[in-house]
């Protein structure tokens, strides 16, 4: 028998991070579009209840308990507030969760300390390359060993830089298949050029260019080609999962718009072709958020997901829009200015199928 019903622990988490949504991140979500970056204020506040701290390794400090199904619980918490300000959140894990498995202790010692401090402290992950032909398994990005060191070079796109980053995880190609490798942000070599974007504008993101980039043996994860590979399908869920919390909150307002919007005398919501609309909507979030789960709960088991996490992901890209843009349709020409939240889910989510990794469970 299938159970779908969270365990209590789970269900606390579920209504802490809800309520954090809907007091701290709902009310912030515009300005934060608006000014191009997450209000520091909001993130330490989140740092403060230990949404990515718990998954890290316990021997620093960290909880100790990573799982994937209760990182895609909290994730779409978070995107129900806000998608953009969910992802910077959760940032710290594109580093600490990656070092926490597959760094080496003086890697470890190092990072990870650094993420559980007072203070937030946000991470990054670098996989996109600006190619149409780009493939996420064969990077045009290189990395070659050369005595004590391995070069890097390559181009990235679309990656998370919340200022105060000080390391980024770096995927490239090997001789033998794909590498992962910590870069610190001030190497010489590195260049950064920040993003502008059409939606998720309060996650700033960058291109790096990396030139000859010059890291220790130590900065090498000791991840094979199916360890990043499950860190890619861990990436596609967490991200999946921010994009169906926005999209709840998408077909939310637009519910209860049509409750209260009257034409003619009755509430637009009991005009067939609004109910419908809001129904499909309702149906399809549901359905995408249940191939998410089977996808984490294969995860949590130990066992190979790519399949199930790439289905989930484009599942979740294409209904996700169409809620959204459903959404701005149900608001009329009220969804299309920006008193209304429509038109900034509806942006955040237009430009789901361009990203890979924006966060990690």
């Amino acid at each position: 028998m299938i159970d779908f019903e969270p365990s209590d622990e789970q269900a606390l988490i579920i209504e802490t991070v809800r309520q954090f949504a809907e007091n701290e991140i709902r009310p912030h979500a515009r300005s934060a579009d608006e000014a191009g970056a997450s209000p520091p204020s909001i993130l330490d506040a989140a740092h403060s209840l230990g949404l990515v701290a718990n998954a890290l390794p316990e021997a620093h400090g960290g909880g100790g308990e990573r799982s994937a199904m209760t990182g895609v619980l909290i994730a779409e918490e978070l995107g129900w507030g806000d998608m953009a300000i969910a992802l910077a959140i959760l940032s710290p894990g594109l580093l600490g969760l990656p070092i926490g498995e597959f760094g080496s202790e003086s890697l470890q010692n190092e990072v990870i300390p650094t993420l559980l401090d007072n203070a937030f402290a946000p991470g990054s992950l670098a996989i996109s390359e600006p190619r149409f032909d780009f493939d996420v398994f064969h990077p045009q990005t290189t990395a070659k060993s050369d005595g004590d060191e391995h070069i890097l070079d390559g181009l990235k796109c679309r990656v998370p830089w919340i200022d105060g980053v000080r390391h980024v995880v770096v995927i490239a190609s090997e001789p033998e298949g794909l590498g992962a490798y910590v870069v610190a942000c001030e190497t010489t070599g590195l260049g950064i050029e920040p993003e502008l974007k059409m939606g998720l504008c309060g996650l700033p993101t960058v291109e790096l260019t990396l030139s000859g980039v010059r890291v220790p043996k130590a900065a090498r994860l000791a991840a094979d080609d199916s360890a990043i590979r499950c860190l890619l399908d861990r990436g596609r869920l967490a991200l999946a999962a921010t994009a169906i919390g926005a999209a709840r909150a998408a077909f939310e307002a637009s519910r209860d718009y049509a409750k209260e919007r009257e034409t003619f005398g009755q509430p637009i919501a009991t005009r067939q072709a609004i109910a419908f609309k809001l129904a499909d909507m309702a149906i399809e979030i549901d359905g995408a958020r249940l191939l998410i789960w089977e996808a984490a709960a294969a995860l949590d088991r130990g066992e190979t997901a790519s399949r199930l996490a790439r289905l989930a992901y484009d599942q979740t890209t294409r209904i996700t829009l169409e809620v959204a843009d459903g959404a701005v349709q149900v608001f009329g020409g009220h969804g299309y200015i920006r008193d209304y939240l429509p038109e900034l889910h509806l942006r955040n989510l237009a430009g789901l199928a361009s990203f890979e990794a924006l966060a990690l469970v």
